[in-house]
């Protein structure tokens, strides 16, 4: 399974990523919004880790163009996040994510999610 993970710390991209290859997982990564869009869009990741809080175009933002956009709106997307107050999670579903995570990251029910997303793209 193919997973973009934007994060713009680098220290949890590394960790995040690491840990997602442990899995099995294989992964590109992006530094920013712009760069999560591009890559969203011609690398066709099986599920997409977002930041809210990334440079260039924020997470909101990049939900928003990716749902939006016929090529990629199937795409599920987890916010993975250190805005933990209640509208923060609204407003990340709100953008078209699919799920919301925040940090420090639960590894376990993270990648309990992943697989819930991948094998029924309708779980809530």
């Amino acid at each position: 399974m193919r997973l973009l993970i934007a994060e713009d710390d680098a220290m949890n991209r590394d960790m995040i990523a690491r840990r997602m290859r442990w899995e099995g997982f294989t992964i590109t990564l992006a530094n920013d919004g712009a760069e999560a869009l591009h890559l969203a869009r011609t690398e066709m990741p099986d599920l997409i880790l977002l930041d809210m809080g990334l440079p260039k175009q924020n997470g909101w933002e990049v939900a928003r163009q990716l749902k939006s956009d016929d090529a990629t709106r199937h795409i599920p997307i987890i916010a993975l996040t250190a805005y933990a107050l209640p509208e923060d999670r609204i407003k990340g579903l709100a953008s078209g994510c699919d799920a919301y995570e925040l940090k420090p990251i639960d590894f376990e029910r993270l990648i309990q999610r992943i697989h819930d997303l991948t094998s029924n793209p309708t779980a809530p």
